[in-house]
């Protein structure tokens, strides 16, 4: 564990792997915090340097007063990576963490080596259900939406076979704080990234679950089609988070596509 201020606030992040290997960075979906990644990273220890850490508003980092905008994401990471002395690396974002993915290959595209983008889009969900979602939060908290979201990010078969992990998950949820939550839903409701997705320029591979209940494969594909050259995986049996779900599929996946970009 380790704290960091860039940009006026303090950003929890861990640093593992390989002190001298390529970085790898892995960037969080709305309401988690690094732990969701625990069971990908080995995969990558042996050979990458792999910065994890929690958004503004998320985990342990500190939750500034709401709202916040994709921008404001994009430029705590490039900061954490200035301090962290990581000048290129490659990125995988996991849904708002993909969105962040697009807008550093956009804004700084000499920064990313490669991408991975999961279960995310360059436009996700609409104005009007996102501001249904943030008032809900902001007159009752996270709790009461926490079962609806946890169906999308689950199969039904991981919630009815792995029920405690199920209540962890929701525990992490829940605990994040309500005004760092809503604040990342304005960052999504205000993001709308399609008009520079074809500027991406780094080797890109979009990767959608089939049960994904928030951003459905057809959504993850049609971002894919909008950046150059970019490539598309459907994992089977996996909602919104298959770093948790299914994590050994994703890791060969981000594995095969690192390889295929020339990192080693």
């Amino acid at each position: 564990m380790a704290f960091t201020r860039v940009n006026g606030i303090v950003l929890h992040h861990q640093v593992l792997g390989q002190a001298d290997g390529p970085a790898l960075v892995f960037v969080n979906s709305l309401g988690s915090d690094l732990r969701i990644w625990q069971d990908v990273v080995p995969a990558f220890a042996d050979r990458y340097r792999i910065v994890l850490y929690d958004k503004r508003g998320h985990g342990l980092s500190d939750a500034p007063p709401a709202p916040y905008t994709i921008d404001d994401h994009t430029d705590d990471l490039l900061a954490l990576l200035d301090q962290l002395k990581v000048d290129r690396a490659a990125v995988v974002g996991l849904s708002v963490g993909g969105m962040i993915g697009q807008r550093i290959a956009v804004r700084a595209p000499e920064r990313v080596r490669a991408l991975v983008l999961c279960c995310t889009a360059a436009k996700i969900g609409t104005s009007e259900s996102w501001a249904e979602r943030i008032a809900a939060v902001e007159d009752g908290g996270i709790e009461p939406i926490a079962d609806a979201v946890l169906q999308r990010w689950f199969t039904p078969l991981f919630r009815e076979t792995r029920p405690d992990e199920v209540v962890g998950w929701r525990n992490m949820l829940v605990r994040t704080p309500d005004h760092g939550y809503a604040g990342t839903c304005a960052a999504i409701r205000d993001a709308d990234l399609r008009p520079d997705a074809g500027r991406i320029a780094a080797p890109t591979l979009c990767v959608a679950g089939d049960q994904d209940g928030s951003t459905p494969a057809d959504v993850v594909k049609g971002t894919a089609d909008l950046i150059p050259g970019a490539r598309f995986a459907l994992i089977d049996g996996a909602g919104h988070i298959p770093c948790v779900e299914k994590p050994a599929v994703l890791s060969r996946l981000i594995g095969q596509h690192l390889e295929e970009a020339g990192l080693v």
